[in-house]
């Protein structure tokens, strides 16, 4: 498959209360319950003159790791794209974008519901 050919996903989660933008050719779900397989990152190729110092950790970070397993209540957002941005890491906003629990029934194991 030649490259213009191949998929490209932009995969956007949250790790350690900061936003991760990546890109990678291989997106899919995981034999891990719970988990997004990323594999085949892509970044900046290395002969560009104007580098990104986020762009640049970011590559530093995932220098050696072929696969990596984000958990699935992390994922934002993932799209296929046509063409590849910029790697970028992002502090959350105060006050947007926080994450609600989906709620769940209190079960009590009497069968009594007066509690």
């Amino acid at each position: 498959m030649s490259d213009q050919q191949q998929h490209l996903y932009k995969i956007q989660f949250i790790n350690q209360g900061k936003v991760y933008e990546i890109y990678a050719r291989s997106v899919g779900a995981s034999s891990m319950l719970g988990f997004i397989e990323i594999g085949e990152l892509v970044f900046g190729e290395k002969s560009s003159l104007v580098l990104d110092p986020g762009e640049e950790s970011l590559k530093h970070e995932f220098a050696n790791v072929q696969r990596s397993f984000i958990p699935m209540h992390a994922v934002i957002r993932i799209d296929e794209v046509n063409k590849r941005g910029i790697a970028k890491v992002t502090e959350t906003k105060t006050g947007e974008g926080k994450v609600t629990h989906l709620p769940f029934p209190i079960i009590n194991p009497t069968g009594d519901s007066s509690k």
